[in-house]
């Protein structure tokens, strides 16, 4: 799945006004095994892209429920190489896009050519490199490009103007609008005015999609920001769900969220 499927999705959802619902999961979290599972219910439950986390020893912009995930998964053995062998066994059956979310130090250590070729196979539509800055991009563009898949950027709340026409300038997929300042994970409420006016600014230098991710875990935090992007990411409070084996919670919200998107849109 290459990253023309991730912009034809953005395609028909702003063609039928709707928004996206992104969902993000810690890959073996509950072992290595259970990722199919996991992807398959986000899926049947609506989610209209999955972001899979790669556990790492030393997540920098992670909070406290993802960071908890990730070292759960480092106990279960699993690795970023691990990941894609069991996304590339099972890509047949997930037909949503995929976000592989990773530090850029497994993908050091795993070998550049080989971490974009074993993406490329296992089906990923984009990847976000949370500690990669724009001015090192350069490090992974080549091979990425050549696999077909979208490198997608982060902008932070507290981005000038000029950093974000950096940021938007060639940019594919989607724009990850951090709407929180600090690390992932669920917050009682977000300051909607301000991440409206970020989005704002981001939006007058592109036309790439925007979504909305870093603590927002319910759908009032998520009907203030709608109207503003093209769709929201939710993680820790999925995390914490399939955790807890609170699934059928998962699915009434990503239901909560999409009834929200058809009403915004």
């Amino acid at each position: 799945m290459s990253k023309r499927k991730l912009e034809a999705l953005f395609q028909t959802l702003i063609k039928e006004d709707k928004k996206a619902f992104t969902a993000y999961i810690m890959g073996g979290d509950g072992g290595i095994d259970r990722l199919e599972k996991d992807l398959l219910f986000l899926q049947e439950s609506g989610a209209d892209l999955i972001e899979v986390g790669v556990p790492f020893s030393d997540p920098v912009a992670d909070g406290p429920v993802i960071q908890e995930a990730g070292l759960r998964a480092l106990k279960n053995g699993v690795s970023l190489e691990m990941i894609l062998n069991k996304l590339t066994e099972i890509k047949e059956k997930i037909t949503v896009p995929i976000i592989l979310m990773t530090y850029i130090n497994p993908v050091l250590q795993y070998g550049l050519e080989q971490f974009a070729d074993a993406s490329r196979q296992g089906g990923i539509a984009g990847c976000i490199f949370p500690d990669l800055p724009y001015e090192e991009e350069a490090l992974v563009k080549e091979h990425l490009a050549a696999a077909d898949i979208a490198i997608i950027r982060l902008a932070a709340l507290t981005s000038g103007a000029e950093r974000l026409k950096t940021l938007t300038s060639d940019s594919e997929g989607f724009i990850y609008a951090v709407t929180v300042n600090g690390v992932t994970g669920e917050r009682a409420e977000l300051n909607a005015a301000e991440i409206k006016n970020k989005i704002d600014k981001i939006k007058s230098f592109t036309n790439t999609p925007v979504l909305a991710g870093f603590g927002i875990s319910s759908a009032d935090a998520a009907q203030s920001l709608l109207p503003s992007c093209e769709g929201v990411i939710v993680g820790s409070k999925i995390v914490q769900a399939f955790h807890e084996g609170r699934k059928e919670e998962i699915r009434e919200f990503i239901s909560s969220i999409k009834g929200l998107s058809l009403i915004s849109g």
